[in-house]
């Protein structure tokens, strides 16, 4: 029994770990990419980048990390339960940190249209032409609600009365994008219960393994 149930805490503690290295990466990318100035292509994805919680990810996967390490005395200390009840409490809270932050992103699809409005109001014209030509669209609501930018696309108030407001357009890119990062998120949770079931499977059997060297001590046969 031992084998597919070491191997199994084994496997699923470093996927867990792969995880951690997962947002961390993701974080630092993002944060990267936000410094730098938006294009035609990342301008979007910037724009929803600023209220993402990076920080909270990168410190979800630090502690994800952290946790990992916490589980290698459970390794090297065969017959201890201490380390293995510790590293699982560790996955609780990574798993509820982890779970609050998709949560957070879910509920952000509940009203996208209406944040993104105020977001829209809040950029320059510059972002507002990028906007505009990402998607073809011409003002938010529509071409004077609020007012179109004159660019490439909505050149004049002829061209832009005949084209689409960019609600449509861009409430569906955010609300896709929205639910890749949410959807992520409840597959890492996932994958925390995998562990914390394995775990507590490690608890239990060395448990078990402890009585039965106190039972065979008691009558002098030795330890199994």
């Amino acid at each position: 029994m031992v084998k597919p149930v070491l191997t199994s805490y084994v496997v699923s503690d470093f996927i867990f770990l792969a995880t951690g290295v997962m947002l961390i990466t993701v974080a630092s990318i993002w944060r990267n990419e936000m410094a730098s100035p938006p294009t035609e292509e990342s301008v979007g994805r910037l724009i929803l980048l600023q209220r993402c919680p990076l920080v909270a990810v990168l410190a979800n996967g630090i502690l994800v990390v952290i946790t990992f390490v916490v589980s290698l005395p459970a390794f090297a200390l065969p017959t201890s339960r201490t380390w293995l009840k510790i590293h699982s409490w560790g996955v609780v809270m990574c798993l509820l940190f982890t779970l609050v932050l998709g949560l957070n992103e879910w509920i952000q699809t509940l009203t996208t249209r209406a944040n993104l409005q105020v977001v829209w109001g809040k950029q320059s014209q510059e972002t507002q032409s990028m906007l505009q030509q990402k998607f073809d669209c011409c003002g938010y609501v529509n071409s004077t609600t609020p007012l179109y930018v004159p660019d490439a696309v909505c050149t004049n108030d002829i061209v832009a009365a005949s084209k689409e407001g960019c609600v449509t357009a861009f409430s569906g890119y955010g609300e896709k994008w929205l639910n890749y990062l949410f959807t992520a998120a409840f597959g890492v949770v996932g994958m925390d219960v995998v562990l914390l079931l394995c775990a507590a499977m490690m608890i239990r059997y060395r448990k078990e393994q402890l009585r039965y060297r106190l039972i065979d001590q008691k009558w002098g046969v030795g330890n199994i």
